[in-house]
């Protein structure tokens, strides 16, 4: 197990710091920063068209964007400059976003806003730091270092999951600057909202049509992971507790489900040795994606958790959908008229090809 050593910023935020199995017990650096006060929290507004809650963070304009190396908010603090994180190293790290987009405040939603009106952000939003070292991915990180990333993940959708008024605690990571990213150190974040995503909503209320169906017997999940597995042309990896595939109808160029052999809520939820196959599988699906072309490939690892609603929860499962929108070693899909004005997704690859592709470059490491 890594070790948790929890510390506060100069501005009142919380920063945790996850250490290696084994490492000594850390005595954190105080942050010696005279920071302004914490921005007073966005405000939510509910789009009565489409019963989707709207996040308004004006604040975030200011936020730091694409720093260069000796001012990366993510690196440890030097003698030169003081970061967002005090020690002179660490080896995982979490902290509160301190341009958050949700947050600080916690509330319970309205159920729904009168149309004019808004309300606090409520919620919170974290950054995740996956190694003190500027260069590199999570595709690189040392098993152990990985192990201790996943545990992180767990320990945090178990904390956020408690506080008042969360609905839902989405991990994710946006790497690439096609894809927006604001700082290029190897991180992640973690949302936890207050109210259930339009996504999130989809898919847990599509599984639990499922499983009233089957008389709480099966999972949809579970049920198309057996088909995929079945069928085999899609797959891209079979593990003891997890395989991959990419799906039937992925919407994007690359699209990979990573998905557990069982049911499981959470990350709070896998057992010590489903983290431990995570550490290997998760890593080698991210290193295949970089290997399909020469340069790295841009995508966003989205962490599906079930929901917290009780009626919700028992039939979502959770999984990772690793999404691209790299067509060809130098083009890229955008969203345009019929993706994002009508949700409706025309893919440019065919889900058999990638899968093969994907294969391919797995043998072709593993010789």
């Amino acid at each position: 197990m890594s070790a948790v050593t929890r510390s506060i910023l100069a501005d009142g935020r919380e920063l945790l710091y996850f250490d290696d199995a084994g490492a000594a017990q850390r005595i954190p650096v105080p942050d010696t920063r005279d920071l302004a006060a914490r921005p007073e929290p966005g405000e939510l507004r509910y789009d009565e068209l489409t019963g989707d809650w709207i996040a308004v963070a004006a604040h975030r304009q200011s936020r730091t964007h694409l720093p260069p190396a000796e001012a990366c908010p993510l690196c440890p603090s030097s003698p030169s400059f003081a970061s967002e994180i005090p020690d002179p190293d660490y080896d995982a790290v979490v902290f509160e976003n301190r341009f958050p987009s949700l947050g600080p405040v916690l509330a319970q939603l309205p159920d729904p806003l009168a149309w004019g009106e808004t309300v606090p952000a409520a919620g919170r939003c974290e950054v995740v730091s996956f190694t003190s070292e500027h260069a590199g991915s999570f595709a690189a990180l040392p098993y152990q270092r990985a192990r201790t990333v996943i545990e992180a993940w767990a320990h945090r959708t178990a904390e956020l999951s408690a506080l008042p008024g969360i609905r839902q605690v989405f991990p994710f990571e946006n790497r690439g600057a096609q894809i927006g990213v604001t700082l290029h150190h190897p991180h992640g974040q973690i949302y936890a909202y207050p109210y259930l995503t339009p996504r999130a909503a989809q898919l847990a209320e599509a599984a639990r049509r499922h499983f009233d169906a089957t008389g709480g017997a099966q999972a949809l999940l579970g049920a198309l992971l057996e088909r995929e597995r079945a069928d085999g042309a899609r797959m891209v990896l079979e593990g003891e507790h997890f395989s991959a595939y990419v799906p039937f109808a992925a919407r994007w160029p690359i699209e990979v489900h990573l998905v557990p052999h069982r049911q499981v809520a959470d990350f709070a939820g896998l057992t010590g040795q489903e983290k431990d196959e995570l550490a290997e599988a998760y890593p080698r699906l991210l290193r295949c994606l970089d290997a399909l072309y020469d340069t790295p490939t841009p995508y966003i690892a989205a962490w599906f958790q079930a929901p917290l609603d009780p009626v919700l929860r028992p039939a979502a499962r959770f999984h990772l959908q690793l999404t691209s929108p790299r067509r060809a070693a130098d083009k890229l899909k955008y969203l345009a008229g019929s993706e994002a004005a009508m949700g409706a997704f025309i893919n440019d690859t065919r889900a058999e090809d990638v899968a093969a592709s994907l294969r391919e470059v797995m043998r072709t490491a593993a010789r």
